[in-house]
């Protein structure tokens, strides 16, 4: 079974390469969905955001105020690795449990889909990696679209993150992710490789 990274800035379009792989018999581990279920259900990963970024994160009913933990966690790189130094090892450990059973199972592939690939360590997983990038204007139409909030947020999100020169340099593929560019033709180097 091959495991694939998959990873770039946001709204660059990851998820919609990670769809177009799904068809191809890839399982598609979302790592945000998959560190959503895993902060929720670990009380020690809770106390430490509460610890970082302020009891305020924490909701009364006990799961993670991802609205707060984003406007506290997203204001700097600094803050941004923190939140990462908090979550990434729980998350991992996550991940590796379902790759483990997916290739029980006789997935032909899986791919991880995260943003923090490279900083979590979770390349060293991957039998490949790909980034998915697109310039920084097209990415912030995306994001204001997507997650409706304002340009000014988006752009606090984008800068937050690493430089596209960061997941184009350490990935093994490069899809480029807007005009004149072919999304299709771009993921058949993937394919191939599969």
């Amino acid at each position: 079974m091959k495991i694939i990274g998959l990873t770039g800035q946001t709204g660059a379009g990851k998820s919609t390469v990670a769809q177009r792989l799904s068809a191809f018999g890839c399982f598609h581990i979302d790592a945000d969905k998959t560190a959503k279920e895993v902060i929720d259900g670990s009380e020690e990963v809770k106390k430490k955001l509460a610890e970082r970024f302020g009891e305020e994160v924490i909701s009364e009913n006990g799961t993670v105020n991802r609205l707060e933990l984003a406007k506290r966690a997203f204001k700097s790189p600094e803050d941004t690795d923190a939140l990462n130094a908090i979550t990434h090892p729980a998350v991992t450990e996550k991940i590796k449990s379902i790759i483990r059973e997916q290739n029980e199972l006789g997935r032909r592939a899986v791919i991880i889909d995260a943003i923090a690939l490279f900083e979590s360590g979770e390349d060293s997983l991957c039998d490949f990696t790909v980034a998915v990038c697109a310039p920084e204007d097209i990415r912030l139409e995306r994001i204001t679209a997507r997650d409706k909030i304002t340009p000014e947020k988006a752009l606090e999100r984008i800068n937050a993150q690493k430089s596209e020169e960061f997941y184009s340099s350490r990935a093994d593929f490069v899809i480029w992710n807007y005009p004149p560019y072919n999304l299709d033709s771009e993921i058949k180097q993937i394919i191939f490789n599969i």
